[in-house]
């Protein structure tokens, strides 16, 4: 084999040898180095050494070296520092919509960003409370093909399900197939929710990606996004649960101003009233979750506005205090 031959491969195997046994707590040596070129039958003097570093550098690589016992090559400034892995692999693990497999078999994938010796700090566990991780493996996929429908404004096919408690499929509408023009994906309490125009009702609506399954991008092009906004569409529906919209009017105690910023935002009107009250006008979707969530407050906070709106709140505490004096209130005729 020619020189010329030779130094194209060196390079190669010695970037290699750094990106995955180089730290700063770990500095390759020459004699490794010349070791590891004799596994694949390459000679290296000690200056060609030198000159390889160099050309490393050139391309690219933040090829720093260490002086003295002990000392060597090792790379710097990788594209990930190690707190970034970190971070990167707790998201991972403490994503509900990634399976079991799927979370390992991307923490693999950043464990190779970094040193051999880096990685043994990512292999860690997030401890999430109650954290339940998703039984369908295709949700991985489904993201990313939905996000090509989404870019192309094509109409989605999908059939939709939940699980019965002997944990199996069972498919809504008889497993008819729905017809979505997808507007965008939202992240809302550790699920992913494709949101867009649903071509048979005639409204905006949302699905469970992980509930979605036989996903087909048609040759369609989808119904106009005119209009669109995803944030907005978000904070209306708590839990992305759908129900009835409406302005809500709701009086809280000042000691709640927290929890309302926290829920609503800093941008949010919180306009006094009285002494120790504030009321916030919100555009919302009326659904089970905002019940619990504005229950959850107890006496802090009142539903005023409107009139359905806070009869329906106050039938459904009748129901449930029903419930624990062992009797049901008569249902609505």
């Amino acid at each position: 084999m020619s020189k010329s031959a030779n130094y194209k491969r060196k390079l190669p195997i010695l970037a290699k040898l750094l990106m995955e046994r180089s730290d700063e707590e770990h500095p390759v040596s020459r004699q490794e180095m010349q070791e590891e070129l004799a596994r694949w039958g390459l000679a290296a003097e000690r200056k060609s050494i030198y000159d390889d570093m160099e050309q490393l550098r050139g391309l690219g690589l933040d090829v720093q070296s260490r002086r003295g016992r002990g000392g060597g090559w090792f790379i710097g400034e990788r594209d990930f520092q190690i707190a970034e892995l970190k971070l990167l692999v707790d998201a991972v693990q403490s994503s509900r919509f990634l399976t079991k497999r799927k979370s390992e078999s991307l923490i693999r994938k950043l464990e190779g960003l970094t040193s051999v010796y880096q990685a043994k700090q990512l292999q860690r566990q997030v401890y999430v409370d109650r954290r339940v991780k998703t039984m369908n493996e295709s949700i991985f996929y489904n993201v990313d093909r939905l996000q090509g429908a989404i870019a192309a404004n094509k109409v989605v096919t999908f059939r939709y399900f939940e699980y019965n408690a002997a944990r199996e499929k069972v498919f809504r509408r008889k497993g008819a197939k729905y017809r979505l023009t997808p507007f965008g994906l939202i992240w809302d309490s550790e699920n992913y929710y494709l949101a867009g125009w649903d071509e048979l009702r005639k409204e905006l609506r949302h699905y469970r990606v992980d509930k979605m399954a036989d996903i087909t991008i048609t040759g369609m092009n989808g119904h106009s996004q005119e209009g669109w906004d995803p944030e907005g569409y978000a904070q209306r529906h708590f839990g992305m649960f759908a129900g009835e919209p409406c302005r809500l009017h709701l009086r809280f105690e000042d000691r709640l101003a927290g929890v309302a910023i926290d829920r609503f935002g800093l941008d949010v009107p919180l306009v006094p009233d009285g002494e120790d009250h504030f009321t916030v006008a919100l555009d919302l979707v009326i659904s089970p979750p905002l019940w619990g969530w504005l229950f959850g407050l107890g006496t802090g906070v009142e539903v005023l506005a409107p009139d359905w709106a806070a009869a329906e709140f106050e039938r459904r505490l009748e129901e449930v205090a029903a419930v624990y004096r062992h009797e049901r209130p008569q249902a609505d005729e």
